[in-house]
C-alpha cells in the first residue's frame, strides 16, 4: 500500500494497469519503503507505443485551442494538489518540504506557459519571385515522444518535456526515473482528470529501463527522443535514437562555475551562491559545483559563505525549517563522500560541514583544493562547495571553460561592461549575472559541448517538437 496520494499503476492507453511485477520505492529519510510499484518492460512499451500513435492521430487534428483548454485544466489542477505533490517528492527523494512545493509551482508554469504558447504556433508565408506562386511554412507535431525524466526534479523535468510536447500536438510515453516514479504518476492522474485523452500521455515505472527503452528508442513510429540525465548515458541513447533517425533533445551533466570578481558585494555574493550550490541539496544539473574568487577578496568570501553554511538547518525534509535533507540513496552518499575524501587527501581543508548522518551529508565548504582533485573534474552531485582563487578576468573565464561541460555558469560582478564581456565569454548554455537561479518557463534551457543538445522552455522548447514542412502552391 502506497504511502502517498499517487497511484502506483502504469498509465497506458488511458488505464491504469497492474503489471504482475513491482519494485519498492524506498524514502531517503529512513530507507521505507513507501509504494510498491507497477515495473513495465517491453510488453508494456509495446502496448504504449501503439496507443501513443493511435492517439497522436487524434490529437494533433485538435484544435490549438482544445489542447491549450486541457493543458490550462492540467495547471489548475495542480495548484489545487501543491501540497499533495510537494509531500509525494520530499518522500521519494528527499527534497526539503518548502523546495518541493517551490518546485510545484515551477513545474506548473511551464503547463500554464504551454497552455498559451499552443495558440502561438505560428507559420510563415515565404515571397515568391514568381508570380503565380505561394510560398508557406507549416509547423506540424513531430509525432510520439519518448520523454526519460531523472529523480532530481521528479516534477519540473516531466512538464518541461510533457508540456511543449503536448501543446504542440505530440503524444508522451513518460518514463520517470527508478526513485521517483510516484509524482510522475501523481501528474499523470491529474492529466486524466483535466481530460486528456487516452494515449496522450502515458507512465511507464520501470525498476530497470533498459528493456523498455529498447522497445520504444527502436521503434520508428515513436519520432522524438527527449532525455535528462549523465552524459555517459545521453551518448549511448544519441547512438541509438540515430538508427531510426529520431529528433534528439538531451540535456546533460553540468559542472557549473561561479565566479566573484573582486567588486562583489560579498553578501549579496554569498546569498547567491548559497542559492546556485545547496538548492536541491546540491542534485542539481545546474549546481555551482566550483566557486572561483578573486584572490584579493577569496579568504573574505571564504569566511562569509562558510558561517553562512554552518547555520543552514539539516534535517527532516518533511519539516518547514530544514534546509538540508537526505541524499537520494547510498549510492548518492558514496559519491560526494568519494569527491570529499579525495579533495583532503590532495591537501583541500574542510572549513564547513563534513559529518554524516545516514543519508544526509551536512553542507560543506573546501578550501585549498588541489587543481587535479576529482571534485574539479566529475559533477558531484552533492551539497560541497570548493573554492579557488584566481588573479584577473582572463584566468577566471580560463577556469571555467576548462571542463568539458557547458550547461550553466554564474557570474557576480558590479561592473556592466565586465558582465557582458565574461558572460559572452563563457561556454555555457545559460549564463546567471548576480543570478543564482536564473531558470524560469519562458526562457531556454540547454547546455553546450557535453552538457547536451537542443533546448527547454519558451518557445525554443516548443520548436523541439514541431516538423517545418514547406508548401509551394501554384495557381492554376
Amino acid at each position: 500500500m502506497s504511502q502517498v496520494e499517487a497511484p502506483t499503476q502504469a498509465f497506458i492507453a488511458g488505464s491504469w494497469l497492474e503489471t504482475g511485477r513491482t519494485f519498492e520505492v524506498r524514502t531517503p529519510i529512513d530507507r521505507q519503503v513507501i509504494a510498491q510499484v507497477a515495473d513495465c518492460g517491453p510488453e508494456e512499451a509495446r502496448r504504449a507505443a501503439d496507443a501513443a500513435v493511435e492517439a497522436f492521430a487524434a490529437w494533433k487534428q485538435a484544435t490549438a485551442y482544445e489542447r491549450a483548454a486541457v493543458l490550462r485544466r492540467w495547471y489548475e489542477l495542480m495548484m489545487q494538489h501543491a501540497e499533495g505533490l510537494a509531500r509525494t517528492m520530499t518522500l521519494e527523494m528527499g527534497k526539503p518540504l518548502r523546495e518541493a512545493r517551490a518546485e510545484v509551482r515551477y513545474a506548473a508554469g511551464f503547463v500554464e506557459w504551454y497552455a498559451e504558447e499552443a495558440k502561438r504556433v505560428y507559420g510563415e508565408v515565404v515571397p515568391s519571385q514568381f508570380p503565380h506562386k505561394r510560398l508557406l511554412a507549416l509547423k506540424q507535431p513531430v509525432g510520439p515522444v519518448f520523454a526519460i525524466t531523472p529523480w532530481n526534479f521528479p516534477a519540473a523535468m516531466i512538464t518541461r518535456k510533457a508540456a511543449p510536447a503536448l501543446a504542440a500536438g505530440c503524444t508522451v510515453i513518460l518514463k520517470p526515473a527508478e526513485q521517483s516514479p510516484l509524482t510522475a504518476l501523481y501528474l499523470a492522474k491529474l492529466w486524466e482528470e483535466a481530460g486528456g485523452p487516452p494515449g496522450t500521455l502515458q507512465v511507464l515505472p520501470a525498476q530497470d529501463p533498459v528493456p523498455l527503452s529498447e522497445v520504444l528508442i527502436s521503434d520508428e513510429r515513436i519520432r522524438k527522443l527527449t532525455f535528462t540525465g549523465s552524459t555517459e548515458v545521453g551518448k549511448l541513447l544519441y547512438e541509438k535514437a540515430a538508427r531510426t533517425m529520431k529528433r534528439v533533445s538531451l540535456e546533460l551533466g553540468g559542472h557549473a562555475p561561479f565566479l566573484i570578481f573582486e567588486d562583489a558585494d560579498i553578501e549579496k555574493a554569498v546569498e547567491q551562491a548559497m542559492i546556485a550550490k545547496f538548492r536541491n541539496i546540491g542534485q542539481s544539473c545546474v549546481a555551482a559545483n566550483r566557486l572561483y574568487v578573486h584572490a584579493r577578496i577569496k579568504d573574505a568570501f571564504a569566511e562569509a559563505y562558510a558561517a553562512r553554511v554552518r547555520r543552514m538547518k539539516v534535517g527532516n525534509p518533511l519539516e518547514e525549517d530544514t534546509e538540508v535533507g537526505p541524499l537520494v540513496d547510498e549510492r548518492a552518499l558514496e559519491k560526494v563522500q568519494a569527491h570529499v575524501e579525495d579533495a583532503r587527501k590532495r591537501g583541500a581543508r574542510v572549513v564547513a560541514g563534513g559529518q554524516v548522518e545516514g543519508l544526509t551529508f551536512h553542507p560543506t565548504v573546501l578550501v585549498d583544493v588541489a587543481p587535479e582533485a576529482r571534485i574539479l573534474q566529475e559533477e558531484t552531485f552533492g551539497p560541497v562547495a570548493p573554492i579557488l582563487a584566481f588573479e584577473d578576468e582572463s584566468e577566471a573565464i580560463q577556469y571555467a571553460n576548462r571542463a568539458p561541460y557547458g550547461l550553466a555558469a554564474y557570474v557576480w560582478t558590479r561592473d556592466l561592461s565586465r558582465a557582458w564581456r565574461v558572460a559572452e565569454a563563457l561556454e555555457y548554455g545559460i549564463v546567471g549575472v548576480n543570478d543564482g537561479v536564473p531558470s524560469t518557463p519562458q526562457a531556454p534551457f540547454g547546455g553546450m559541448k557535453y552538457s547536451g543538445v537542443g533546448r527547454e522552455g519558451g518557445k525554443w522548447g516548443l520548436e523541439e517538437f514541431l516538423e517545418v514542412k514547406y508548401v509551394s502552391m501554384a495557381l492554376p
